[in-house]
């Protein structure tokens, strides 16, 4: 075996290096200007390295600043929904109330959100998410206010009708990584991976963060806290003026949904959001006590956890590909219940939850690459808008069965179905020769 060559250095001798062997790998490195990066990444390629994709993501200038304010101020999703519902049966002791409520601000929110996003593609983020977020958390707040004084329950729903301009803080964080990664299409599907492990995690924590605020507090304690998460991530997020993409010129082009391709995917997100909503609300009944939360939890979990993997692959796949894996890994937790076992629907959703972050980014992909530059956030709040559409639709649908249900695991054939109907509408739309890559 060769022994290394030592040679003199000021602190005395030392190893020679191995000039055959590659450089070493430097720290974690942040630019101030984007040539900088540019020429950083070509010396990086020519060494040969083989470097952490998310580490290279985030060495973009401005990325981390706006990445996090994006996290805070879309961890509020997961607040505002359980903390309504929670102060208002308190107050009223009438959850369909607090369901109608809810439903109410979803209803308004799916016919306002696409205009809102019309106006973010027009002016720019800044001009229009500060003011509309201003709007929507002065909704929440006269909400809370009618819940703590006991108004009519009319009131309930005037207020809520006024938070329906809520920012899409994650379709604008998605805008920007298409922006700044516009010719790198590699980085930009470890982006989009990152994006939804982010939505995973925020519907994880948000649920909790607000159960623990109207529990260990007042009842609209979670309302106010989500309101403050929202507002400081919204000011912190829009601030980072240099990775805003700048307002491109409009064409004459109409809405996204004109678009060839556009209505065809969102009828699969809209399947696909069945699968969600009725996912959570048949488990919540199967298991119904306090661990529901927790097993529930483990769903987002798995999809989070299969989020970051598909982020440093290499290739995608079709979107054909993660809706048919979905519809398999959608028969465990059937499978599951169906022995009883707590623990072995625990597992069986962890798995379940495996699929839904590689379908959510490949869908996205899709969305980014048949809407106009000039209309991307109004194309992408399209598709979260038709998600929401579905979720709603499949918790109606999933409650039904958890009321009529003949054996205790038949409300886990509803997302089974949700999920074979999402891949048949995306298998029928595959048909046509400009759309077989789905």
């Amino acid at each position: 075996m060769p022994q290394p060559d030592l040679t003199l250095t000021p602190a005395g001798p030392a190893f020679a290096p191995r000039y055959d062997a590659p450089p070493p790998v430097p720290p974690f490195e942040k630019f101030e200007k984007f040539e900088d990066f540019e020429d950083f990444e070509k010396k990086d390629r020519r060494a040969g390295r083989s470097r952490n994709p998310y580490r290279r993501l985030f060495a973009r200038p401005g990325t981390l600043a706006f990445t996090a304010g994006g996290l805070i101020g879309r961890l509020p999703a997961g607040m505002f929904g359980v903390s309504a519902v929670l102060m208002i049966a308190a107050a009223y002791d009438s959850y369909a109330l607090a369901g109608a409520v809810t439903a109410t601000g979803l209803a308004v929110g799916s016919v306002v959100a696409p205009l809102t996003a019309r106006l973010v593609d027009r002016y720019g983020q800044a001009r229009v998410a500060v003011p509309a977020a201003a709007y929507a958390l002065l909704g929440q707040l006269v909400l809370a206010l009618c819940v703590h004084v006991r108004a009519p329950a009319w009131t309930l729903f005037a207020a809520v009708a006024l938070t329906a301009t809520f920012p899409n803080t994650g379709g604008m964080s998605r805008a920007r990584w298409a922006h700044l990664l516009r010719d790198d299409p590699d980085a930009l599907h470890t982006a989009n991976s990152f994006e939804q492990a982010v939505d995973e995690l925020c519907f994880m924590l948000g649920p909790v963060l607000a159960a623990l605020f109207c529990s260990a507090l007042f009842p609209e304690a979670g309302t106010l806290a989500a309101g403050a998460f929202f507002l400081g991530g919204t000011l912190l997020f829009t601030a980072q003026r240099s990775t805003e993409p700048p307002v491109a010129p409009r064409v004459p082009a109409g809405s996204p949904l004109r678009t060839p391709g556009m209505a065809p995917l969102l009828a699969v997100f809209l399947a696909t959001g069945a699968v969600f909503g009725s996912m959570e609300v048949v488990t919540l009944a199967y298991v119904d006590g306090p661990v529901a939360g927790p097993v529930l939890a483990l769903q987002a979990a798995g999809s989070c956890a299969a989020g970051l993997l598909y982020g440093r692959a290499r290739r995608t796949a079709r979107l054909r590909t993660c809706l048919a894996a979905m519809t398999v890994l959608m028969a465990l937790p059937l499978l599951a219940a169906s022995t009883g076992s707590l623990l072995a629907l625990a597992a069986g959703l962890l798995v379940a939850g495996m699929a839904t972050a590689p379908t959510m980014v490949t869908g996205m992909g899709l969305v980014q690459r048949l809407t106009p530059a000039d209309r991307l956030n109004e194309g992408m709040t399209l598709a979260v808008t038709a998600l929401l559409a579905g979720i709603a639709a499949g918790s109606a649908t999933g409650g039904w069965a958890a009321d009529h249900a003949p054996f205790a695991a038949f409300g886990f054939l509803v997302p089974l179905a949700a999920a074979a109907t999402a891949l048949a509408l995306c298998a029928v739309a595959g048909m046509t020769k400009a759309r077989r890559s789905w």
